[in-house]
């Protein structure tokens, strides 16, 4: 295997160091900033990405004005998945909502360099059985559970691809991601800080009590955590 010290990516980290030197001569080291927008729907995918310590929304449109997170992308996989599956442009948008470090490659290698290399295919297979279990748990977390819940889950997340206990974030931004009210955050963020699980300050969210807020969250924490563990990233 390839030398996990090296390669943060557990994408990259999990094939073997001769399948991952061929790719690495055209992996570029990028910054990716809180905000930035890496894929529009509907618009060409130029590059993929393999985060180390940045985090990536996967938003769908639910009109003009609104927004809803989907699913996240860290250092256990790849954001461009569409082009594995023969789809040159994204269905979403992805939005970088933890600002850091990633490895990138552009498109038209990738797809070569991907069909000529079994180990790689094998990991991301299983990446794509994965992302696909986070997309379909979301969809039913976002409609029957509680904000309160859900704001622990996506802590916990967030939190697991960051490696971070604190990040910068904002109430209006935590909205966008799970499509309710600005106020109905706040009153969910308030709750668990009261609880002493979480403090937030000046756009800065920390966890406090990772196993505390783990009790608070609803059961799609550990079902998404679950299926990663099973497909080996």
């Amino acid at each position: 295997m390839t030398d996990q010290v090296q390669v943060a990516n557990r994408v990259l980290a999990s094939i073997p160091a001769k399948s991952y030197k061929r790719l690495q001569a055209q992996l570029e080291p990028v910054t990716v900033d809180f905000g930035q927008v890496l894929y529009e729907p509907g618009k060409a995918i130029r590059f993929v990405y393999f985060p180390t310590d940045c985090l990536i929304s996967l938003l769908t449109a639910v009109d003009k004005r609104r927004s809803l997170e989907v699913g996240m992308v860290g250092n256990e996989g790849m954001a461009g998945m569409p082009f594995i599956l023969g789809m040159g442009v994204s269905g979403v948008r992805a939005l970088v909502q933890g600002g850091g470090n990633a490895l990138r490659m552009a498109a038209a290698p990738f797809r070569i360099e991907f069909d000529r290399n079994p180990p790689l295919q094998d990991a991301l297979y299983r990446y794509t059985y994965a992302l696909m279990a986070q997309i379909s748990q979301t969809a039913a977390c976002n409609r029957f559970h509680e904000v309160d819940a859900r704001l622990a889950r996506w802590l916990l997340m967030t939190r697991d691809r960051v490696g971070s206990d604190e990040f910068p974030l904002t109430h209006e931004f935590l909205a966008h991601m799970l499509g309710v009210r600005r106020e109905g955050v706040t009153e969910a963020a308030t709750a668990l800080k009261r609880r002493k699980l979480i403090n937030y300050s000046r756009g800065k969210i920390a966890i406090l009590d990772a196993k505390g807020l783990n009790a608070s969250s609803c059961s799609c924490y550990q079902i998404v955590k679950t299926v990663f563990e099973r497909a080996q990233l």
